[in-house]
């Protein structure tokens, strides 16, 4: 039923205290803040405003997916990624911070964007979303191979529909074959690069949730990535950029890989906010 901020909270506290042992207040107010989409202090502010049924119906749900091992995201059917926020459930990644400073760095080399963008493994969307909402591209294009990925990041489509300076359309298929009709100035890509025999080493909130279709790939996490920077240089326009998020433990090898292509040049190996290597960014030849 609905009710007060105050009174809403405390019952989502005794709920979490009996299905999870936390004494806290804490995890109560992110969840009613996550669902209302305000930020974490808002509910101590906002004691006496008024949560509506459904709300209060989602944070008890959140509750038990808590206690079931959900992640937080999915929890609360919602994620941060950038200034949006998205819908995410099992069908797709929970957007990482790290992923963040990708948009950072691939809207410096492009000058703010030009052309069209090519996000491959759009997943949720974010990426595409991020680049249409702050970038200056005339166009960008989500692939994934998961149909139950592009509808996610279609309905996340028309949830940001007014942040959106650019049109976005999403594809189904395989890394780049949807769209070997287009030529970009710029393909990104958060790929899957765990190895299939580090499974186990993944936290079980990851491991036991998260899509294993966007997870693992072969040759020691390395194939799908290689296959994009082999098929990506024809799709770029010269001087296009690549921007790809990759593991950290495989930085080096990626960069490796990239300058051995031949055909793209300036490769540089970027971190993330913990000071690891988390992007390899090149250029499309001018003259390949």
């Amino acid at each position: 039923m609905s009710d007060v901020v105050e009174r809403s909270v405390a019952s989502v506290a005794r709920a979490l205290q009996d299905a999870l042992g936390d004494t806290t207040p804490r995890q109560a107010n992110e969840i009613i803040a996550a669902l209302v989409d305000v930020p974490r202090y808002w509910p101590v502010m906002n004691a006496t405003a008024q949560l509506d049924d459904a709300t209060c119906d989602a944070a008890f749900e959140a509750v038990h997916q808590l206690q079931l091992g959900a992640p937080f995201a999915y929890a609360v059917a919602r994620g941060t990624f950038r200034h949006l926020t998205l819908r995410v459930d099992k069908r797709v990644l929970i957007p990482r911070p790290e992923t963040e400073l990708l948009i950072d760095e691939v809207l410096r080399v492009t000058d703010g964007g030009r052309g069209v963008a090519i996000d491959i493994g759009t997943g949720s969307g974010a990426i595409a979303l991020a680049l249409a909402s702050e970038g200056q591209f005339d166009r960008v294009i989500g692939v994934d191979v998961s149909p139950d990925a592009l509808e996610v990041a279609r309905g996340n489509a028309e949830l940001v529909a007014k942040e959106l300076h650019a049109p976005v359309e999403f594809r189904l298929g395989s890394l780049l074959e949807p769209v070997r009709d287009v030529q970009a100035s710029l393909i990104v890509s958060n790929p899957p690069y765990i190895a299939y025999d580090e499974e186990s080493d993944l936290p079980a909130s990851v491991r036991d949730w998260e899509p294993a279709l966007a997870l693992f790939s072969a040759d020691d996490g390395m194939a799908l990535t290689t296959t994009i920077v082999r098929d990506a240089a024809p799709q770029l326009i010269a001087g296009g950029v690549l921007a790809l998020e990759v593991d950290t433990r495989r930085a080096e090898r990626v960069a490796d890989a990239v300058t051995a292509d031949g055909r793209y040049d300036g490769v540089t190996i970027q971190t993330d906010f913990t000071g690891r290597d988390r992007f390899v960014v090149a250029r499309r030849r001018k003259d390949a």
